[in-house]
């Protein structure tokens, strides 16, 4: 059900605590992730798909250059100026351009918000018509623009841009004249844009397709002084304008999705701090904040900046826009949003600082080239908020966000992949549970398949060296961990984003001498969609002299079963999954009397065999007569059949694959000789 902005957004709003006392260390209940979606969930566009035709209008032409050059004031949500888009034309010449622009639906009443088109002009000609349907516009031009060459559009407008309480649904520009903060209520007038996911037509006319990023762009805001104007990237100057007006001019050289574009206007404060990542030009850290009350209220929030921003370098490889740079603009958006080089948020907390800046990385630098894969930018960045927390805040901290995550994605038995994006609602696109909290542990767990930190920020930094400036879907990312994980990861990518719901493990255990046996029972909570999910788990033994051993075994079939050489200790208890590495459901292991043996059960005394591990022989001990080896590996299936001899007491293991064994031999008639437990190398 789609809910007017601002209703849906006191909705959220209840359930958000985003003035958190600076200093502290958020991890709960007021972590970024959930900001960052109701930000989103606020600014919802009355439909995602353009309609067929027109969407094929809009793949003649790549988008190149953007330039904004607008009349803002924060009283009012009034759009007057023009947009200038540099186009490069497909394989056929283009005789029209089409492009999205806000219009107030039929039927709407006289006086409701709408954006109206005042002339578009191509290559220095003025269109001669111009027809629109809703926000799909087209332009016939004066004169084709040939195949392969550069176009230049500029597209001169003037309105109001739509608002929640009107026909449309959404804010693509919105503005407030109160802000909150140190638990009170400022008059404060500010105007700001959030365009993601759809909303970018209600306020300038684009082309609203993820896959095709402009090379550059520029955003110039006219505006009333004392205000000032945030934007992507550089600001290149202010000019002083008659009437006590001042021209903002801002540009940017680095890519940009259609939706990262952005604009806050209000009498600001700058307050400007610096991040120092090893081997990278210092970073200018701009911050837009309300008055000296609020700088003075979340400096210490803001100050952790800097850190995080070194850290992230550190791990995931360069801040993206270094000789840019980054900062925040505040406004009330009940979260936060990404804004390239510039994200605009309501206040300043541990994690949603954590989450917005790591948006830079995985989201902006390298965007999603759909939204059904949404999760390649929430995942990432909701996991940055775990990363930070490891580096800066204690570790209970960090181990209690990751003991949340997995509770927020146990109660959504859906998919982190979007189903059907192009209808797909924005509440589902930006849902907390998959699209955040889910699709962050499955980023930790391939952090934990390849069980190596090395391995994994490797794979961070390939995939920003290999899409950055991009776009990038989920088979994308499989194949730069794939890369690094040595083989296929198919399975795992199967399961924990096109899957749905999570296995749970039934454990149970126990002990014959120097070994001890583990069988674990898989089921599925959605057995319908997904009934099996192949894991590597980890199993923490514990033993009644206080030490510990961590094995980890592959669960490749609902039941399984396997030793583990344990030696002269006795086993206490058995855990799987001891660190919440998986989303994974495991009871209370148990002891159970009747696992004598992971394989089979069988008669007959222990025998003592070496070397134990073995490579390629197991040397037996004398034999009263021939006698016939039977291997079996952990799952119970015979792996090996081998007669040997009193003269040759030996098994070759050369066939065998490195793993645990048991050996069974058998006297003539079949007569159980003994057994034993070996590993072989």
């Amino acid at each position: 059900m789609a809910f007017p902005g601002n209703i849906l957004r006191l909705a959220l709003a209840a359930r958000l605590v985003l003035a958190a006392a600076p200093g502290r260390a958020q991890s709960g209940a007021a972590d970024g992730g959930r900001a960052c979606a109701a930000a989103h969930l606020g600014a919802r566009a009355a439909g995602a798909a353009a309609s067929a035709g027109h969407r094929a209008q809009l793949d003649r032409y790549d988008v190149t250059y953007y330039k904004l050059d607008l009349a803002l004031e924060p009283t009012s949500r009034d759009v007057a100026g023009s947009a200038w888009l540099r186009v490069r034309v497909g394989p056929q010449a283009l005789d029209s351009l089409a492009f999205d622009l806000y219009q107030a639906p039929v039927g709407a009443p006289a006086g409701a918000p709408t954006l109206a088109i005042d002339s578009v002009v191509v290559n220095g000609r003025r269109a001669p018509a111009v027809r629109r349907a809703g926000p799909e516009a087209t332009a016939a031009l004066a004169a084709p623009a040939p195949a392969g060459a550069l176009a230049d559009a500029r597209i001169y407008y003037h309105g109001t841009a739509p608002h929640g309480n009107t026909a449309a649904i959404g804010n693509g520009l919105d503005r407030r004249d109160s802000v909150r903060y140190a638990g009170a209520w400022h008059h404060y007038q500010v105007l700001w844009s959030l365009s993601e996911p759809f909303s970018a037509q209600e306020w300038f006319p684009c082309k609203q397709v993820l896959t095709d990023k402009a090379d550059s762009s520029d955003v110039w805001v006219t505006t009333t002084r004392p205000n000032k104007v945030g934007s992507n990237g550089v600001l290149a100057r202010t000019v002083p304008l008659p009437g006590n007006r001042v021209r903002y001019e801002w540009k940017s050289r680095h890519p940009i999705d259609y939706y990262l574009i952005s604009v806050a206007v209000a009498p600001y404060q700058e307050y400007v701090a610096y991040a120092n990542p090893a081997g990278g030009p210092r970073v200018p850290v701009v911050n837009y904040v309300y008055d000296p009350g609020a700088l003075d209220f979340y400096r210490a929030e803001i100050d952790r900046t800097p850190g995080f921003l070194e850290n992230y370098a550190r791990l995931a490889g360069p801040y993206p826009f270094a000789n840019e740079k980054y900062g925040h603009c505040m406004a009330p958006i009940g979260g936060g949003m990404e804004h390239q080089t510039m994200t605009t948020q309501d206040g300043f907390t541990f994690t949603l600082t954590a989450h917005e800046l790591f948006h830079q990385w995985f989201g902006d630098h390298v965007t999603c080239a759909s939204w059904a894969d949404i999760w390649l930018n929430e995942g990432f960045a909701s996991y940055g908020e775990y990363l930070s927390l490891q580096a800066f805040a204690p570790p209970a901290d960090a181990a209690s966000w990751l003991g949340a995550a997995r509770g927020y994605a146990l109660r959504n038995p859906g998919s982190v992949r979007v189903p059907d994006p192009d209808t797909a609602s924005v509440a589902r696109i930006f849902s907390y549970d998959l699209s955040y909290k889910k699709a962050a542990l499955v980023v930790h767990m391939l952090r934990d398949l390849l069980r190596d930190d090395a391995r994994f920020f490797r794979a961070l930094r390939t995939y920003q060296q290999r899409f950055g400036g991009g776009t990038a879907r989920t088979a994308d990312l499989q194949a730069v961990f794939e890369g690094e994980a040595g083989r296929p990861l198919g399975y795992f990518f199967r399961q924990w984003i096109q899957g749905q719901g999570y296995p749970s493990l039934a454990v149970a255990w126990n002990q014959v001498g120097p070994s001890a046996t583990v069988r674990t029972r898989e089921t599925a909570s959605q057995p319908g969609v997904t009934p099996f999910f192949d894991l590597d788990v980890d199993y923490l033994l514990t033993f009644a002299d206080g030490t510990f051993q961590r094995v980890r075994h592959r669960q490749t079939q609902a039941l399984e079963a396997f030793d583990v050489p344990v030696g002269n200790r006795q086993v206490a208890a058995v855990a799987a999954n001891p660190d919440g590495a998986l989303l994974l459901l495991a009871n209370a292991s148990a002891p159970d009397t009747g696992l004598a043996l992971s394989a089979r059960p069988a008669a007959g005394a222990l025998l003592g065999v070496f070397p134990n591990p073995c490579r390629d022989v197991l040397h037996l001990p004398p034999l009263p007569g021939p006698a016939t080896a039977e291997v079996y590996d952990a799952t119970g299936r015979r792996v090996l059949a081998q007669p040997v001899s009193p003269a040759a007491a030996r098994l070759a293991t050369q066939a065998l694959a490195p793993g645990l064994y048991l050996l069974r031999l058998a006297g003539p008639g079949g007569s159980s000789l003994g057994q034993a437990r070996f590993e072989r190398e």
